[in-house]
């Protein structure tokens, strides 16, 4: 049995590895769960407040109860669509996660926040949510989990075969700068305007240890090796410890994609949702058809990810095929034509949008309040 988030590992990683493989060599492929976090704010001043405990505790009994998740600080909540068949019913689950969660959070005097970093409130003010596997983070990362005050969307997307899942990671790794220029939403951190459009992706990725853009592992075993090197040499103690932006799940028979910000605009995150698992249903159906796929260097892939971070979908990202440097948006529109994902790329994204309205001179919380806050209903 698989441990839920928060509580500890309860399988030795032996046993773990071993019902993991199990587990996707029965699994299903493009089945979808999607996950989004949203920063708890104070009505009045939109700051980040530490009132994690009380929505989760007046949750209890309800069906977002079951669908509601801690995620390290107590000013941060997540919601999950849980695992579903189909992409239809994922993205309608989507909206109804957020509604119940605006609900609840209204009933409890809290707003929402869902953009990628809260643009002003100090990490130093956030307290760490008490179970062990987020006290053993703490005691393991010390400021690298403490400075961590951001917020994200994770894709879950079922895979049937160990060596086809390691197949479709691998894959996905060249294009995790397309899919982070496109959910670019936190260019405001710490009170700044940080000249970044996913301030969340530098502070993430570039803090953490086994975080960003992993190798390619080739097959189960070889990736199996690697989880078996870190354990036993106590590098790592739990199967969430590997924070790469793409991963196979050990716990679900998943590829999970982790390199995206959180989403203001629900029809955005639909479009990001959709992408991502239109991508995956491409890449396996290139891995069964021995189709050719992509397979540039880390350090390439690394130069996609910095323009991803500076300038998101306002910049430019290379083709490593070819060499050939052009528009962002060109770029993902090029990918979603391969992926044949039915999406709608922005006028401007999140980010952007933040970004021209602060060149006009308006403050950040006013941007705040308007691009990413959700407040309570008034009675």
């Amino acid at each position: 049995m698989t441990p839920a988030l928060g509580d500890e590992q309860q399988l030795g990683y032996e046993e773990l590895l071993a019902v993991s493989r199990e587990s996707l060599e029965a699994g299903t492929d493009l089945t979808i769960a999607v996950e989004e976090e949203f920063a708890l704010l104070d009505p009045d001043t939109l700051g980040l407040v530490n009132r994690f405990e009380e929505l989760r505790d007046a949750a209890q009994g309800t069906e977002l109860g079951d669908n509601l998740a801690g995620e390290l600080i107590a000013s941060e909540i997540e919601v999950k669509t849980g695992k579903c068949d189909s992409l239809e019913e994922a993205l309608r689950l989507m909206e109804v996660r957020r509604e119940q969660l605006h609900a609840l959070a209204s009933q409890q005097g809290v707003a929402l926040g869902a953009a990628g970093t809260h643009p002003w409130s100090p990490w130093q003010e956030q307290r760490i949510i008490d179970t062990p596997h987020y006290r053993r983070n703490d005691e393991l990362l010390r400021y690298v989990v403490w400075r961590n005050n951001t917020f994200g969307i994770h894709v879950h997307v079922g895979v049937a075969g160990a060596d086809r899942a390691i197949r479709l990671h691998d894959a996905l790794r060249v294009w995790l700068p397309d899919l982070l220029a496109l959910s670019a939403s936190s260019p405001f951190v710490e009170d700044v305007n940080s000249g970044l459009h996913t301030a969340r992706t530098q502070i993430f990725t570039r803090f953490f240890p086994r975080c960003g853009v992993p190798d390619p592992y080739g097959d189960w075993q070889t990736f199996e090796a690697y989880v078996r090197f870190l354990y036993e040499t106590g590098s790592m103690t739990e199967h969430t410890q590997l924070w790469w932006s793409v991963r196979p799940h050990l716990a679900f028979p998943t590829v999970e994609v982790r390199i995206c910000d959180a989403q203001p605009d629900l029809e955005e995150a639909r479009g990001l949702v959709t992408l991502v698992h239109a991508l995956c249903g491409r890449i396996l159906r290139a891995v069964d058809e021995g189709e050719r796929l992509p397979e540039p260097p880390p350090r390439l892939i690394e130069e996609n990810l910095w323009r991803a971070i500076r300038y998101g979908l306002a910049g430019e990202l290379i083709d490593l095929g070819t060499g050939r440097v052009r528009p962002a948006r060109e770029a993902i529109a090029e990918l979603a034509d391969w992926a044949e994902a039915e999406i709608e790329i922005p006028a401007a994204n999140s980010a952007e949008r933040q970004i021209a309205r602060h060149a006009e001179g308006e403050t950040l919380r006013d941007i705040y309040a308007e691009e990413a806050v959700r407040c309570p209903v008034k009675s």
